[in-house]
């Protein structure tokens, strides 16, 4: 088939846009604002696949958070620079500090008032993950009396199941393994997070597994601390480009992440 000249021309012009918005870096003052000192310090819980981790025998890191931040890191032409935490109450308190530039976390109202947020990326099942025999085997069993629900304090799980759930016992621990340690030595019943915490965490307490169905969706987006206002807006772009070139969903299918979509809504 033959192709006019001008349709060439047109096409090339499509082209050489698409490629000018995947690949153009910041303003000086952008990226100055996003990355003050020089790298990219990214903020990340580490043992959760939105956020980072680690295979114990090679070292090798990767997660939602982790592939994100490495990329963003390198469209702005600075150092990737992950900053590890043990738990999401570390992870905040740091950034209101500065220790860190961009994370990748559950959205709140409550949370933006202290960060300026990009659109949401990830929506996040919620859900529950019960031990080796337990005679719960629904989500409608949980809400009972008497029942122990462990969660992470101050974390995004523990916002929205804290007034969800109107009849259990709420224990707390202070990261995601001490809650797992309330349900494996029988301090707890259930635990409930995000189901792709669970899903990570259930391999290490045999026989347990994560109930079916979803109470609700935690929708995931980049943060930042506030005051960075020169370097929100091509931060934005990034996640929006990010969604739209597969980036997130092959971050996704890279960490072998399950209970969790991107985010298609604007």
């Amino acid at each position: 088939m033959r192709t006019t000249p001008w349709l060439m021309t047109a096409i090339l012009g499509l082209l050489l846009t698409g490629c000018a918005g995947i690949s153009t870096a910041p303003t000086a003052e952008a990226r100055q604002a996003l990355a003050p000192t020089g790298k990219l310090r990214v903020g990340l819980l580490l043992g959760s696949p939105t956020h980072v981790i680690k295979d114990p025998a090679s070292g090798e890191m990767k997660g939602i958070g982790f592939d994100l931040g490495k990329e963003l890191a390198r469209r702005m032409g600075v150092p990737f620079d992950p900053v590890l935490y043990p738990s999401i109450p570390a992870l905040l308190d740091s950034g209101k500090s500065g220790a860190w530039d961009v994370t990748f976390i559950g959205f709140t109202l409550g949370r933006a008032k202290d960060f300026d947020f990009a659109k949401t990326h990830l929506e996040v099942e919620f859900g529950y993950l019960v031990p080796a025999g337990s005679s719960i085997s629904t989500m409608a069993d949980v809400d009972r009396p008497g029942i122990r629900v462990a969660l992470q304090e101050r974390s995004g799980p523990d916002v929205f199941f804290s007034p969800l759930l109107k009849n259990v016992v709420v224990v707390r621990a202070s990261s995601n393994p001490a809650t797992l340690d309330l349900l494996k030595t029988g301090r707890a019943d259930v635990m409930g997070s995000i189901k792709p915490i669970l899903f990570e965490l259930s391999n290490q307490l045999p026989g347990s597994r994560v109930l079916d169905g979803r109470p609700g969706i935690d929708p995931h987006a980049m943060a930042m601390p506030k005051g960075r206002d020169l370097g929100v807006a091509y931060a934005r772009k990034f996640v929006e480009s990010a969604k739209s070139e597969g980036l997130v969903k092959a971050a996704i299918e890279r960490v072998g992440m399950r209970g969790a979509l991107v985010t298609t809504t604007q």
